[in-house]
């Protein structure tokens, strides 16, 4: 794999979302291998830590503040991207918070919150980075969608739909590049499972239990995912065997998958410690949680233990 990503050396590459998560994991990675990379996200002082992180490596970094959900925040991050490095080769649309819960017990200005970040606010990165691409003949965009993408799931109605929406944006990006003779652009959606890392801790939650999902991945998974898609994009990308399987199953299976997902999702939100609402960070940002690993397998392996 090493010797594939030493085609990211001086590429840039602009990363949304690179605070926590497999966002910073990526940012990290590529600079690894070379490339200037451009974060994005709320929290500056994370993204300053990052990139001095990154620098003290003896990477490039820039960091652009920005909250995805407008639009002219996103235009700034690409004249700046553009205007540090000249070009952009990858923009990464690392986008996702969650509200859990059932629907009806999820206040709906946290629903309009979810839609604005998780599509509206991919939508406008995947304008602003193909105009970009267009006018230079080249570049690919990576979507971050969910195996929520295919798969609709429980207790996170707004986020699984907002997942679908992502990747028929991705097919339909695809197409019209396809009908305009833009094969020097790709596009690329990244759907994996759950994943252990802070935006679970970010999201609201109105399930009465603390976050947690069964069989969550690391973090890294994604990471080297995101990173082959920068080099190698394929169309859709259901990462690790569980996100594979649960989108062969849905295919095949369509409503069997949506019942066994939903039971699943059912008892781990009940097998949690108790939790009262929160609004999590999608409204304002959160200390202390600029992290690649959320902390969520070791509670509940901890909640376990108590239980059994």
């Amino acid at each position: 794999m090493s010797s594939h990503l030493e085609k990211l050396k001086d590429k840039t590459i602009v990363i949304v979302g690179a605070s926590s998560g497999f966002g910073r994991g990526s940012a990290l990675e590529a600079a690894r291998y070379g490339a200037n990379v451009v974060v994005a996200a709320r929290r500056e002082d994370a993204l300053n830590e990052l990139v001095a992180e990154i620098e003290g490596a003896g990477g490039s970094a820039l960091a652009v503040a920005v909250d995805v959900s407008i639009a002219a925040d996103i235009e700034r991050l690409a004249t700046t991207a553009t205007g540090q490095f000249g070009a952009i080769d990858v923009w990464v649309n690392n986008v996702g918070i969650g509200a859990l819960g059932m629907f009806w017990d999820i206040p709906i200005e946290d629903h309009a919150r979810v839609i604005d970040v998780n599509l509206k606010g991919l939508i406008y990165g995947a304008h602003a980075a193909l105009t970009r691409f267009r006018a230079q003949g080249y570049g690919t965009l990576i979507n971050t969608g969910s195996i929520d993408s295919e798969v609709p799931l429980a207790y996170q109605a707004s986020y699984a739909a907002s997942k679908a929406a992502v990747l028929s944006l991705s097919r339909t990006l695809t197409e019209e590049l396809r009908l305009t003779g833009s094969d020097s652009i790709k596009v690329a959606t990244i759907m994996p499972w759950a994943v252990d890392t802070p935006w679970w801790v970010h999201a609201a939650n109105y399930t009465g239990h603390a976050p947690r999902m069964a069989a969550m991945d690391d973090p890294q998974l994604i990471v080297d995912a995101i990173l082959r898609a920068c080099v190698d994009p394929g169309e859709e990308t259901p990462v690790g065997w569980k996100a594979r399987a649960s989108n062969i199953s849905h295919h095949l299976f369509p409503d069997l998958t949506e019942r066994l997902s939903a039971d699943i999702a059912h008892r781990e939100a009940h097998k949690a410690t108790e939790m009262a609402p929160t609004t999590g960070a999608i409204h304002a940002p959160m200390a202390g949680t600029a992290t690649m690993d959320g902390g969520i397998r070791a509670r509940m392996k901890a909640e376990d233990q108590r239980r059994s």
